[in-house]
């Protein structure tokens, strides 16, 4: 009942969309580090997708899978292992991924913006005492991350892509530039936008489907629906879940 209720508030304020017969899509925003919360939610979406017809079901992953929450690398490797294993999951470079991957390129100004940002929690996730963490410099601190990060989740990231059309929708991290069309967006607005697309009120070629913002409960607008409830901070991690011109939520 209650993921009906937010099915009829979908339809009643945000334009009509669909994706292609067969294929259903479970989206998931902003994981932060909350391995405690994906691994509920992955039950759940197994739960709901097992009490449907049969459908060729993907999961997708809207970024910032890092930072700020405390098992950053453990979230990390459970959805590396998820898709080695099999499963049909793209994903989506966050903001935070962009950051983290920078820093460990060795950019000392990307590794001081990571450690305000969260990135102390990712890095601590990997294995490195408080202590240590207290005590480097950032040169010190350089070494000891990327010493700590395996290749493997290193490739894993670097593959996560910038945007994905499906049907009538257009999935990102952040949003995109409304007078600008979906082929000529840049990076640093898929990634990184607010204002100019969080204020746009009107229709766009697609349905933006984003994490990025937090907001307290699911955000339908006109021309995107904002799926980030603040996981780290709230407990919420919420899935969007899409199938012909249907959708209903998965919440934590």
């Amino acid at each position: 009942m209650f993921r009906n209720l937010f099915q009829k508030r979908a339809k009643a304020t945000t334009p009509e969309g669909a994706i292609p017969p067969g294929e259903r899509i479970y989206a998931v925003g902003d994981i932060h580090g909350r391995l405690d919360l994906l691994e509920t939610l992955l039950k759940q979406i197994d739960a709901d997708d097992a009490g449907r017809p049969p459908a060729r079901t993907m999961l997708l992953f809207l970024g910032d899978l890092v930072d700020r929450g405390p098992q950053s690398a453990q979230v990390v490797e459970r959805l590396r292992r998820l898709k080695n294993a099999g499963a049909n999951i793209r994903l989506l470079l966050g903001n935070h991924e962009e950051v983290f991957l920078l820093a460990l390129a060795g950019d000392i100004e990307a590794l001081r913006f990571f450690s305000r940002i969260g990135g102390k929690e990712t890095i601590l996730s990997y294995g490195m005492d408080p202590t240590d963490y207290d005590r480097f410099d950032y040169p010190e601190l350089m070494e000891a991350f990327q010493a700590s990060v395996p290749p493997s989740h290193i490739a894993f990231v670097q593959d996560f892509e910038d945007l994905i059309v499906i049907g009538d929708y257009a999935f990102v991290h952040a949003g995109v530039r409304p007078d600008a069309a979906l082929e000529k967006q840049s990076t640093k607005d898929l990634r990184w936008i607010r204002q100019g697309f969080l204020d746009h009120a009107a229709p766009l070629e697609r349905i933006i489907v984003h994490g990025h913002t937090i907001a307290e409960e699911v955000e339908w607008r006109a021309h995107r629906i904002g799926i980030d409830t603040g996981a780290y901070t709230t407990g919420r991690l919420t899935a969007l879940a899409l199938e012909g011109d249907q959708r209903w939520l998965i919440q934590t």
